[in-house]
């Protein structure tokens, strides 16, 4: 199932990503919830892999990402660290997993690195963050800021909004970054904000930004992966670009699949084993000597 075309190049780490955006190298970050799909988004180059809480809605069914619980984001990203060999590992903290004492927060941090193999989590929240970011990075536990619109949030924000539409909000998400970078993020993802914004962000900030719904200025795009492959029921959100639609090709695919085994024409003659000649001749002859016996 390999799509590589070259060789895998180095394996990418914060170090990595910090000399790409040095170098004005853009980054490319997926999600990737299973082992097949981790292995697509490796073997493509992209270079992080994020097991991303929207697992919550697309891959289990949730209304949003807050019902998510450590014991299915430690499952997949057990799952993904098994396909991936090359991006950078990244893993969402769910909601109430960081949000009570530092002690509890730095307990479920390191099993996404010691359990699950991470190499790095997501932390979303600006400020009132950085002191727990301050602890995990002092833990040697690479983080991940989220600032912007942050899914998490989403009954505090009233619903899934655009921030950072007014001078004070602007200056709320500048000083969000700013204290997640001191407190020793290796990079940030924006979400759902002007496009000025983020690339005002992206300037003052020594680490990588890394964009959804951010605009192009940003070091680095992330996408959720069912968004882009057309996987998902719901109308895509505006920055969401679609690459393929694989929902209408699985359909037909399955709907073929129906009228083949309804038709009998599923499986055929040479889709079937056979067995071999020897053998069948002898259920035969045993076949003909039991008819013998009862005539």
């Amino acid at each position: 199932m390999s799509i590589t075309t070259g060789d895998f190049r180095a394996k990418i780490t914060a170090s990595t990503l910090l000399d790409k955006k040095q170098r004005h190298e853009i980054i490319t970050c997926l999600t990737a919830y299973d082992y097949a799909g981790a292995r697509l988004v490796d073997e493509a180059g992209i270079d992080m892999a994020l097991v991303g809480d929207s697992l919550g809605m697309v891959m289990l069914g949730y209304e949003n990402t807050l019902p998510v619980t450590m014991q299915e984001m430690l499952h997949h990203t057990r799952a993904v660290r098994r396909g991936v060999k090359r991006a950078f590992l990244v893993a969402d903290m769910p909601f109430a997993s960081f949000h009570i004492s530092q002690r509890d927060s730095l307990r479920n941090a390191a099993r996404f690195i010691k359990d699950a193999g991470a190499e790095a989590v997501k932390i979303e929240g600006g400020e009132k963050r950085a002191r727990l970011i301050a602890r995990l990075v002092d833990a040697e536990i690479p983080v991940v800021g989220h600032i912007g619109l942050t899914p998490q949030s989403v009954h505090a924000m009233g619903g899934y909004k655009v921030q950072g539409k007014t001078l004070q909000a602007v200056e709320q998400l500048m000083h969000d970054a700013l204290a997640v970078e001191r407190a020793g993020a290796c990079c940030i993802v924006l979400e759902g904000i002007p496009r000025e914004v983020a690339a005002m962000i992206t300037r003052e900030l020594e680490v990588p930004t890394i964009g959804i719904g951010a605009g192009p200025e940003c070091d680095g795009q992330v996408l959720v992966f069912h968004d882009l492959l057309g996987l998902t029921f719901a109308p895509p959100a505006k920055f969401v670009r679609r690459y393929a639609d694989l929902g209408s090709v699985i359909a037909n695919a399955l709907l073929a699949f129906k009228d083949d085994v309804k038709t009998g024409g599923y499986p055929s003659d040479a889709e079937s084993y056979h067995l071999p000649k020897e053998t069948l001749s002898a259920l035969e002859t045993i076949a003909q000597r039991k008819r013998a016996v009862q005539v």
